[in-house]
């Protein structure tokens, strides 16, 4: 119990030295000038992923939220052929799909229904409230309506094909 209580002292104690270090960077950043800022395309790397998570998670903290970040990919296989793939992240109070892939031959078998559950059972009681996730018109919008997503809203597209729709199921 000791241990613990002085690993959780010397990981609060650093938490402070880097929050002073962020301010002390902030001020000096008062000289900052627009002239002298390059903006390029990049590929991410090690480097810009610290940054990310870094910022994201410290900017959360700042506000009181708690990021309960993680990233999924979940994949159904047939005997060494991949037939799907579900792919997203979870972060704050919900679980949001990125992606969901069935392969041609294993389209209306009922694989895209498993990976969707299969996410849903992994989150289930966790502290998400809510699972989110978007498609488009030509996509899958009456297979997440069968599955009990509710339909938020449409942003409506000239071609209908490409209207996007953004879909919610409560888990609470």
């Amino acid at each position: 119990m000791l241990f613990e209580e002085m690993k959780r002292h010397l990981i609060l104690s650093e938490n402070l030295k880097r929050s002073r270090s962020r301010k002390k960077k902030k001020n000096s950043l008062d000289m900052y000038r627009e002239e002298s800022m390059e903006i390029r395309r990049i590929e991410e790397d090690a480097r810009t992923g610290e940054f990310i998570n870094e910022e994201f998670t410290d900017y959360g903290e700042e506000c009181g939220v708690d990021l309960n970040y993680e990233e999924f990919c979940f994949m159904a296989e047939d005997n060494g052929t991949i037939a799907g793939i579900i792919t997203g992240r979870a972060y704050y109070n919900e679980v949001h799909i990125g992606d969901l892939i069935v392969g041609k031959a294993y389209r209306g078998t009922g694989v895209g229904s498993r990976l969707v559950a299969a996410v849903e059972d992994a989150y289930k009681g966790k502290g998400y409230e809510k699972i989110t996730l978007t498609t488009f018109g030509f996509q899958a919008p009456d297979f997440y309506k069968k599955l009990g997503y509710e339909l938020e809203f449409v942003r409506e597209d000239e071609n209908a094909k490409l209207s996007k729709y953004f879909f919610l199921k409560r888990t609470m």
